[in-house]
């Protein structure tokens, strides 16, 4: 029996470290990487459509339609005018009690909770997004590259928006079985 619970323990352990390690890396008009850490135990569903749309490319030269200093950066609409989203199907809010914070990114939506789509925004702060706890979806949080998103243009809409240049999916190396006994 201890055995069994040793081994039922390490294969909980490889899969969380199998889905904790898979990110998106975003090249911005601004510089990059900005690496996103997946969050699909929070938001699974939101978290498959992201990586849909960037495995088809959906991302790449999409501008920084809406960013607010000390609040948020939005992007994801193809119209570069906040109303626009893919042609996929709208997705219902998977809430969560993760907080927002500063790199959080979180699924924009209309007032309908269940409209996210394709938009996404980034939060610049520990204290901006709070006011969107529970009421949002979060999917992402960015790892390492801030600073390029700190650096794209502000404005409702900016003057000379800033894009998303290009943007992948990697999947991280599993742990290997001695490292995820330990």
């Amino acid at each position: 029996m201890k055995k069994f619970i040793l081994t039922l323990g390490s294969l909980l352990v490889m899969s969380q470290a199998a889905i904790a390690n898979e990110t998106i890396e975003m090249t911005l008009s601004t510089g990059g990487p900005v690496v996103i850490e997946l969050k699909p135990d929070l938001a699974p569903n939101h978290v498959e459509r992201i990586k849909t749309l960037v495995e088809k490319g959906f991302y790449d030269g999409i501008i920084f339609h809406r960013v607010i200093p000390g609040f948020m950066a939005q992007t994801g609409d193809p119209t570069g005018t906040g109303t626009g989203g893919s042609d996929m199907p709208d997705i219902n809010l998977e809430a969560s009690s993760y907080p927002f914070k500063r790199g959080t990114i979180g699924m924009a939506r209309t007032p309908n909770p269940n409209s996210a789509n394709s938009q996404f925004f980034f939060c610049f702060t520990d204290h901006g997004c709070t006011t969107l706890n529970g009421d949002y979806t979060v999917w992402g949080q960015v790892t390492s590259g801030m600073e390029y998103i700190d650096a794209v243009a502000k404005g409702e809409p900016p003057a000379n928006p800033d894009k998303i240049v290009s943007a992948k999916v990697v999947a991280a190396e599993p742990a290997s079985e001695e490292a995820a006994a330990e």
